[in-house]
């Protein structure tokens, strides 16, 4: 049987549905819908080059890869593809495939440097090595059953802290931008990125069909949002938290962890049952606090890169 590589067509239902499918099953602790995969590709930034690729054996969608360019990072040249394939599907060729495909595509654009996560398995690592990746960072997804544990109890805002929903600012999320623009230049990464397009922000983030606002928490000091806790949904009772970080001016109060327990308590109130997140595995902080909440790791990923030219 015969494996092709092709671009996921923009508003094909099946092409997403096979995207979603894939992503689902090689990693079920990251949120996925038809729906995500079809507005990443409709609404990507022009200059993020953004273009996913399947790879199919006799129509049956059995491989996927995000590719594209890192827009928003200071230093140019920078990409990544993002290669995973149907669990029971492998060993056909189509992640090599999917790789070259990919790598074509990005060196066209100008890529310089290419950064792939890898599931941290045997296979997975020899893979990318053999393809000429070298490993760098790693990074953990963490679960917690929200059916049936028990989170710590809720905790009153101390004097001048008032605990709203991203929803609040529905009218004005300028100020959230703001936060997470702040925040993101603290991320443990191996690639600087800025947010400095606030149109940009409000199509990738805001107006993302995964992004919960009435989910999102918010510490507010004096009228100025300080810490949060930013929550995506699936379609179901599966629930994220992508980011949660305070301003460097309110650090050490414990903002963050007082958002992110009010995020998780509405999570469970609104009947989701899982929770995910994902840690840097350096990130000793944020990974005792997401013990403190009874986040339990559930898979590691590994960073490779490689140089092209």
């Amino acid at each position: 049987m015969t494996v092709i590589v092709r671009e996921l067509r923009r508003g094909s239902q099946a092409d997403a549905e096979g995207f979603a499918r894939i992503r689902h099953l090689a990693l079920p602790f990251m949120l996925y819908t038809p729906e995500s995969i079809a507005y990443d590709v409709e609404h990507a930034h022009p200059d993020s080059h953004y273009q996913p690729l399947l790879a199919e054996e006799e129509g049956e969608c059995i491989g996927t890869a995000q590719v594209g360019v890192i827009y928003d990072s200071p230093e140019p040249g920078q990409a990544y593809v993002n290669v995973y394939v149907h669990p029971k599907r492998t060993g056909r060729g189509a992640g090599a495939l999917l790789v070259r495909a990919a790598e074509e595509r990005l060196a066209a654009l100008g890529a310089t440097r290419l950064h792939a996560w890898v599931l941290d398995e045997p296979g997975n690592r020899a893979f990318a090595e053999r393809h000429g990746y070298r490993a760098s960072r790693s990074a953990h997804f963490l679960r917690l059953d929200l059916a049936n544990g028990t989170l710590p109890p809720l905790q009153s805002p101390p004097p001048g802290v008032e605990l709203r929903t991203a929803a609040d600012f529905a009218d004005d999320p300028r100020p959230l931008f703001r936060l997470d623009a702040e925040t993101l230049l603290d991320e443990p990464s191996d690639v600087d990125r800025e947010f400095t397009d606030y149109d940009a922000w409000l199509t990738e983030t805001w107006r993302n069909p995964l992004f919960s606002a009435e989910l999102t928490s918010v510490a507010v000091v004096d009228g100025h949002p300080a810490a949060f806790s930013a929550a995506r949904t699936d379609a179901g009772t599966r629930y994220g938290t992508v980011m949660t970080g305070t301003a460097r001016a309110f650090r050490g109060r414990g903002l963050a962890k007082l958002a992110k327990n009010d995020s998780l308590h509405r999570a469970r109130a609104a009947g989701f049952t899982e929770a995910f997140t994902g840690n840097d595995s350096g990130n000793g902080p944020m990974l005792a606090i997401n013990k403190w909440f009874g986040y339990e790791i559930c898979a590691t990923e590994v960073k490779y890169v490689r140089e092209l030219g």
